[in-house]
């Protein structure tokens, strides 16, 4: 019997909407939800059909990736987090790792989590006869808490050689911390993980990680941008739902409007069209980036520099259109939505706190400058953990 995704993202979907808005104020780990989505066979999608899983294309899996983020940016921030781990396995693992790795994750039914964090350089590791040593903190780990499996890195103390590698999150050793305490993104659990003499096999450790590896191992940075897009898209897609729904059934008109609908007040035709602009324009680049990010990926050791580098600014495009519009929609909610809308157990403040606490990812700053760097002086983004 074939895997029908689109009946499995829906009803995925309607799980977790119905309990979204009050999880979402009172945080904390999401137990039960993060077993839906292992329930729901689709932490598979991206896993190559030859290891067993679904074997979709990126466009497919970012587009699950945003339609679970309109109901809940939390559970859709480690859905997606999962099948970023999964690609750092096949960016940098050998054959031999990925085959192993990847088709336990089927079989088991891991859920991976993130304590890779290249830019908390506080863990550090000792090279010894099994492997190596790991010793230190990583911040911003998320999904770490209730993960099966975890990736690690950290800077070997004899060379500073940034190294990754692949544990059981019951390491001993590991203590995964509770202390995330956001704004938004709440049940991410995106907190700090600590290693005490933590053990990674010389078996586990993948092949030449980081940025200075080759343009396809340099594609990983892309994926990432790729999957905090769709989150953000995601975000604006509920936010501007949310807008339309409310407007079109509860807002009054205006007193000094002239109509007797708020759906017929000129000033919030203008209003959404302009939020649909937005909305759109975003979509339609996140698409093409998706595509962009596929091509390169079937290309695999081949890829070159300048066609990574299609991808990196084709990432950055859609990076700042959805950044900006995730923002702006779930404020923009309401002015269009009217006072109504604040009402606390709407939790319709849940978009823009999501939001605003997850754009804060890599300042924006910086992707507009490798816009504007490409623009004028047709130089593609520095490959970087982030760009």
């Amino acid at each position: 019997m074939s895997f029908n995704i689109e009946a499995h993202v829906t009803h995925l979907c309607e799980q977790l909407a119905e309990n979204a808005v009050a999880r979402d104020k009172t945080g904390g780990h999401a137990t039960h939800e993060r077993e839906l989505i292992r329930d729901s066979g689709l932490l598979t999608l991206a896993i190559p059909t030859r290891f067993g899983g679904l074997g979709q294309n990126w466009h497919t899996t970012l587009n699950v990736v945003r339609r679970v983020a309109e109901v809940d940016s939390s559970m859709a921030h480690l859905f997606a987090f999962q099948h970023l781990q999964v690609a750092t396995i096949m960016f940098f693992g050998s054959e031999q790792q990925q085959a192993e790795l990847l088709t336990q994750t089927v079989q088991q039914r891991w859920f991976w989590g993130n304590a890779l964090n290249p830019a908390d350089n506080r863990s550090r590791a000792v090279e010894v006869e099994a492997g190596i040593l790991v010793n230190g903190l990583k911040s911003f780990c998320s999904g770490a808490r209730g993960a099966d499996s975890l990736l690690v890195s950290a800077h070997l103390e004899s060379n500073g050689k940034f190294v990754v590698g692949a544990i059981p999150a019951n390491r001993q050793g590991v203590q995964i911390d509770t202390d995330w305490d956001a704004i938004g993104q709440r049940q991410t659990d995106s907190g700090t993980v600590r290693f005490s003499d933590v053990l990674i096999e010389h078996d586990n450790l993948l092949l030449n990680p980081g940025p200075n590896g080759s343009p396809f191992a340099n594609l990983r940075a892309c994926l990432a941008q790729s999957i905090l897009i769709n989150i953000y898209l995601g975000l604006a897609q509920g936010a501007y739902h949310e807008a339309r729904h409310f407007t079109r059934t509860r807002r009054r008109p205006w007193v000094n409007s002239g109509v007797s609908s708020a759906a017929q007040d000129p000033y919030l035709l203008q209003r959404f069209a302009d939020l649909w602009l937005q909305l759109r324009t975003a979509t339609v680049f996140a698409d093409l980036a998706a595509d962009k990010l596929d091509a390169a990926w079937l290309k695999q050791d081949a890829l070159t520099d300048e066609a990574r580098g299609e991808v990196a600014v084709a990432m950055v495009e859609a990076k700042i259109l959805a950044h900006r519009a995730s923002l702006d929609i779930s404020s923009q909610l309401f002015d269009v939505a009217g006072a109504g809308a604040t009402h606390s157990k709407l939790g319709l403040d849940r978009f823009w706190r999501n939001a605003r606490t997850h754009t804060l990812h890599d300042p924006l700053d910086y992707k507009l400058r490798d816009l504007g760097n490409w623009a004028l002086n047709d130089v593609y983004p520095t490959p970087t953990s982030y760009s």
